[in-house]
């Protein structure tokens, strides 16, 4: 018996997903909940789990394709059973164990002839960026084996050895969505103001030892954190959004913080719930939570959504300071810098202070810059 595993609704208004990454292949026994493909929707990324122990007879998408939530996007051979014939097969054609039928390309060597092309050659085909259909098949009926790949490869490696194309997909594809969405949106400004972060930092020594008995990580970013709320009460404008249908600016009556972390796919933004609730060494506590389960793609669906205002660090990467770009609907996005020693007036003496930059970027359709100021 064959299961087809649809696109499940991962969530609330989701109504396609990328394929980011196949962790099976065709002919892969599988058992039920191991992990088959990682999807990437508008909330998150995700593991679609098998729902039945059998073997992969065939993947319904191909990586970096974007598919509507119900699509088939797996047939498995249920174990224990006899798989019905997915689709018939020439009578040199590789066992459905060790390979599937491909659509088929126009073959160089035999203009409009139908080719086979295994998942393996397949996936290699995508590692060194070749194009199947300018590809000579030399195998049986044209069928392309790895060996024509490589070649393929290699001329083209020859040809064009000063350039490396690759595919936008996945988060990065997502971030530059957003990204170019947000700016095209947006009435984006940013206001930059130098900071003495000396009483902070003197604050933060005479806490750490604490902070580590109790084995909690004391950042900067936490002290932030901690600060955030009662600002943000006190001008609520930067704690809203702006609903673009209707043009009304929906003030939040909560603190929802999202935290800017940097993985290896690129910036994603989990949600520091009600941080006016949290004492300072919770929030470091919650940070550094959220920070690892983005970085190990543990996040749930929930830590990523419902955010009302965003801080994004660039402290340990140094630099004078960035314009953070508006993480929309949000209207304002606050930039926490290096904090370094520099020489400081402080009643008229030039004297060592520890100092850094905050930058602000707000949506001047609803935020003016003198609340930035103040």
């Amino acid at each position: 018996m064959n299961y087809e595993v649809k696109l499940p609704d991962i969530g609330e208004g989701v109504a396609e997903g990328e394929i980011v990454r196949w962790l099976v292949k065709a002919g892969d026994a599988v058992k039920e909940d191991q992990p088959l493909v990682e999807v990437m929707t508008d909330k998150a990324s995700v593991e679609i789990p098998s729902p039945r122990t059998g073997t992969i007879l065939s993947l319904g998408a191909e990586e970096g394709q974007m598919v509507p939530v119900g699509t088939i996007i797996v047939t498995i051979a249920v174990a224990g059973t006899a798989a019905a014939p997915v689709a018939a097969a020439p009578a040199d054609a590789a066992p459905a164990a060790a390979a599937v039928s491909q659509p088929a390309a126009a073959s160089p060597g035999a203009p409009g002839a139908r080719i086979e092309v295994t998942p393996a050659v397949r996936a290699l085909a995508k590692e060194l960026g070749v194009a199947l259909e300018r590809v000579s098949g030399t195998g049986p009926n044209g069928r392309i084996s790895a060996e024509d790949v490589k070649a393929a490869a290699a001329t083209t490696t020859a040809a064009e050895s000063d350039s490396t194309r690759v595919p936008l997909r996945g988060l990065r594809r997502k971030i530059a969505d957003a990204m170019r969405r947000s700016l095209s949106t947006a009435a984006q400004f940013t206001f930059v103001a130098e900071c003495d972060f000396t009483a902070l930092v003197e604050h933060r020594a005479k806490l750490k030892p604490k902070a580590e008995a109790a084995g909690v990580k004391l950042t900067y970013l936490a002290y932030v954190f901690r600060a955030l709320p009662a600002t943000l009460a006190q001008f609520p404008l930067l704690n809203s959004s702006l609903d673009d249908d209707t043009q009304e600016v929906v003030l939040k009556h909560h603190h929802h913080l999202g935290v800017a972390t940097n993985t290896d796919e690129g910036l994603t933004v989990p949600i520091l719930r009600d941080a006016g609730a949290l004492g300072l060494f919770a929030i470091a506590r919650e940070i550094d939570r959220l920070a690892a389960a983005a970085r190990e793609h543990r996040l749930k669906l929930e830590e990523l959504q419902g955010g009302t205002f965003t801080v994004t660090s660039t402290g340990t990467h140094g630099g004078l300071l960035a314009t953070p770009i508006l993480h929309h609907p949000q209207v304002a996005i606050l930039g926490v810098h290096a904090i370094t020693k520099k020489p400081a007036v402080v009643d008229d003496q030039i004297v060592a202070r520890d100092m850094g930059n905050l930058s602000l970027s707000m949506d001047h359709r609803v935020v003016d810059g003198a609340v930035g100021a103040d």
